[in-house]
């Protein structure tokens, strides 16, 4: 296997670059390029009581989330998980779910997302953010289904806010 990169991979605590969606944040920390995209990893932080994502369905990828701070809440499919510091929460391809701050602080996660990939739907959503043609051509592209209707349901279940598109 040909290695894309040579040497050591060290990424500051703040180092890479960052998008703020209004409740959830990215911030880019290794790229698929650098895994031969095998894995790439973000860093979301999450505002207090925000939902992260209206209820959506990856085709490509599964995620891994790591809480480092702060309480994480999770739909995965019919079941309701919370999660705190040093818990592992593993979101499934193939497996409609969402996720948001289940607690009054700031929560901040490390996402791992295999194959590597999607970690650049973010960075389109970023540079479109608030144009629902884009987002939707997005979705298609990385074979998202997203529904977008799911949102008011899930604020009112869980107490969330969500940012307008």
């Amino acid at each position: 296997m040909k290695s894309t990169k040579q040497g050591p991979t060290v990424v500051p605590a703040n180092g890479g670059a960052s998008f703020d969606f209004g409740g959830l944040g990215v911030q880019w920390k290794i790229d698929g390029a650098e895994t031969g995209k095998r894995f790439s990893i973000v860093h979301h932080p999450i505002a207090p009581r925000a939902l992260a994502a209206p209820l959506h369905f990856h085709h490509r990828e599964d995620e891994y989330s790591y809480v480092i701070e702060g309480k994480l809440g999770a739909l995965l499919g019919d079941e309701v998980v919370t999660a705190g510091p040093g818990t592992w929460v593993h979101k499934p391809r193939h497996q409609w779910h969402t996720f948001w701050n289940a607690g009054e602080t700031p929560c901040h996660i490390i996402e791992v997302i295999s194959p590597a990939g999607f970690e650049d739907y973010f960075r389109e959503i970023a540079e479109a953010w608030g144009d629902t043609e884009a987002l939707t051509r997005a979705n298609e592209k990385y074979e998202l289904e997203m529904d977008l209707g799911s949102v008011p349901d899930l604020c009112r279940r869980f107490g969330l806010t969500f940012p307008e598109l």
